[in-house]
């Protein structure tokens, strides 16, 4: 079915306070969807952010960030009194991370103290049944206590998870314990609402999984043997070799990540059971789940980490078809999106066309080479696509335009048959024209925003994942929704 979509992570979302959060503006939100004829509402990964607020760089890849919480809901709630955000901080336009941190979290923190209190047992009963989240809830704890980032910063026997070390912090920080998983069954429960909102108005939530995870968060430290790490000459674990990618479209000398390495026949001889459960909290939240660098599951870049930059990896093999298997066994279909993008090589197209997933076309990166580039319309073949005019990591549609070369500028000319004008509304249209069975845009795009808007940018640490829409204007769901019509996204009868 053919459908159309737009990609806004909920922290963009506009309205009051420091931050997008899933209060009124997410309502409004899913309100002028229905109106636009959009019927996919794509995220960024919903973790607890990491370094310079980044979704893809969580110290948590089981666990919600409880920065998307609604203040205003959980006074609703009665956890919280309304004087209590009597000082609410003006919106700046963009999110303010420092706010974020030194306003909303610790509102979020007395919430959650006061359900862990007023009701041990719904709490009890929610830990129970994401046991992956007691990990979390420790670490957090531990985080705290020894005001530090990463693991590498715990006492020695905490630091290597002996488990006599890790029971007693339990049980001596079992108040903090408490409090965050009580913070983590109310994102849980804001985001249930949320969704059940999503599907009656005829929308599916597609989230997003980094494949890789950090090497200084919980998932790492409270399961090592999963890794691929050696001590250093201080004694400590460091991840060897690291992740990354070769030289591509973002960067001439490719982008060294750092991440760990899956120690793949570990997580073979537990039936892949740690990415069955990443997958099914994942889906706990979503419709339809994008796997982030996807290419990765066929073969991966390996970089030495004492290396300078990404030029001197090489590809190792992954786990293949094997780990979606395990997947598929213990969760039933496969309702993945594929960003097969970058370096794509025969068997990653191959794993991904025997698991009937579909690919991404981006249509950024579709001029300024030959008429034959795959990512042009007229090439897709089938429909087994996702149309995209940009991704989270693209300038927006007119920042493309206008940074483009004056071939790439004069091959989009004519081929959209149009003069530059509107470039946003250009690769809309040929998004939705095409024969791919989804469409999805930035919501920059939807907005006609320029370079000053995008999400991120690959390889820079600052400035990054803190835009905010500006607004939800009732003309563009007009236009937009013209044409999701015109174009066959939007059931109609007869």
């Amino acid at each position: 079915m053919r459908k159309a979509g737009v990609l806004l992570h909920p922290t963009s979302l506009p309205g009051p306070g420091p931050c997008g959060d899933l209060g009124a503006g997410v309502w409004r939100f899913l309100d002028w969807m229905a109106e636009a004829g959009l019927r996919l509402w794509q995220v960024l990964p919903l973790n607890p952010p990491g370094a310079g607020f980044s979704p893809y760089d969580s110290p948590a890849a089981l666990a919600v960030g409880t920065h998307l919480l609604s203040l205003d809901r959980l006074v609703d709630d009665g956890l919280l009194r309304g004087h209590e955000l009597a000082d609410r901080p003006m919106s700046t336009g963009r999110v303010d991370v420092d706010q974020v941190k030194g306003w909303h979290a610790p509102r979020v923190a007395l919430a959650a103290r006061r359900l862990a209190a007023q009701d041990p047992g719904a709490v009890a009963a929610f830990a129970a049944s994401r046991p992956h989240l007691e990990d979390w809830a420790l670490f957090e704890a531990l985080r705290r206590v020894h005001q530090t980032d990463g693991w590498a910063g715990f006492p020695e026997e905490l630091a290597a998870y002996a488990l006599t070390a890790v029971a007693q912090a339990r049980e001596r920080y079992a108040d903090i314990v408490a409090e965050v998983l009580a913070a983590q069954l109310l994102v849980h429960r804001q985001w249930a609402d949320v969704r059940r909102g999503a599907h009656e108005r005829g929308v599916e939530i597609v989230g997003d999984v980094p494949i890789f995870v950090s090497g200084s968060g919980c998932d790492v430290w409270a399961r090592r043997h999963l890794f691929r790490g050696a001590p250093g000459h201080d004694g400590q674990w460091r991840p060897e070799p690291v992740a990354g990618v070769p030289p591509d479209y973002f960067s001439p000398t490719g982008q060294r990540w750092g991440n760990p390495h899956y120690h793949w026949p570990a997580h073979a001889a537990e039936g892949y059971a740690w990415w069955v459960a990443r997958l099914r909290s994942v889906l706990d939240f979503c419709d339809i789940v994008r796997i982030d660098h996807f290419r990765g599951f066929a073969a991966a870049w390996e970089i030495p980490s004492d290396a300078p930059d990404a030029t001197h990896g090489a590809w190792a093999p992954g786990p293949g078809a094997a780990l979606f298997g395990a997947v598929r066994e213990a969760l039933g279909d496969l309702p993945f999106i594929a960003e097969d993008l970058g370096v794509i090589t025969p068997d990653v197209e191959a794993l991904r066309d025997d698991l009937g997933l579909p690919g991404m076309k981006i249509l950024q990166f579709a001029f300024g080479g030959a008429n034959t580039h795959p990512f042009l319309p007229h090439t897709y073949g089938h429909s087994r696509w996702v149309a995209y005019t940009g991704t989270h990591d693209t300038d927006t549609a007119i920042g493309w335009y206008r940074s483009a070369d004056a071939r790439s500028q004069h091959q989009y000319r004519v081929y959209v048959g149009r003069d530059g004008s509107e470039p946003s509304w250009d690769l809309l249209r040929l998004a939705f024209s095409s024969v791919a069975d989804l469409a999805i845009a930035p919501m920059q795009d939807l907005l006609e925003l320029d370079t000053h808007h995008r999400m991120n940018t690959p390889g820079t640490a600052e400035g990054n994942w803190t835009w905010r829409a500006p607004g939800l204007p009732a003309h563009t769901a007009r236009r937009v929704r013209g044409l999701a019509e015109t174009y066959g996204r939007i059931p109609t009868e007869g």
